[in-house]
């Protein structure tokens, strides 16, 4: 089950060198409830890959989402992602899960976050 989503975050530092992960913003973190070195999927809404790694805590109030390592190669700074993570859940759990969701501005500032997303209407 999705358990978070952090929805269309801009890059802000992309680092080949530095040890494999994705730095985020330990507020963000804090507020979506996605802990440090818990895996998470990434989705570039710029070039459409997507790819796994796992979530490490940067600087408080610093808006920054930097993707490090070989995934660095995935996204650029500027691109916006979509970031993901996952719960198990047995039934009885499932039918009470709200996931988080946070939605951002250009600057990784939080413009809203919500507990659904809206249902998708088919086109005429």
């Amino acid at each position: 089950m999705l358990k978070a989503k952090l929805h269309r975050a801009t890059v802000t530092h992309s680092e080949l060198g530095y040890e494999g992960s994705c730095a985020i913003d330990g507020n963000i973190l804090d507020l979506s409830g996605i802990r440090e070195y818990e895996q998470i999927q990434i989705y570039n809404v710029n070039n459409g890959a997507r790819f796994t790694t796992y979530a490490i805590r940067a600087e408080e109030g610093s808006g920054l989402f930097s993707v490090n390592g070989a995934a660095a190669r995935l996204a650029c700074p500027g691109d916006l992602i979509i970031v993901c993570a996952f719960a198990i859940l047995d039934s009885i759990e499932a039918e009470h899960h709200k996931p988080v969701l946070v939605y951002f501005n250009e600057k990784n500032q939080v413009q809203r976050s919500s507990s659904s997303i809206p249902v998708q209407a088919a086109s005429a």
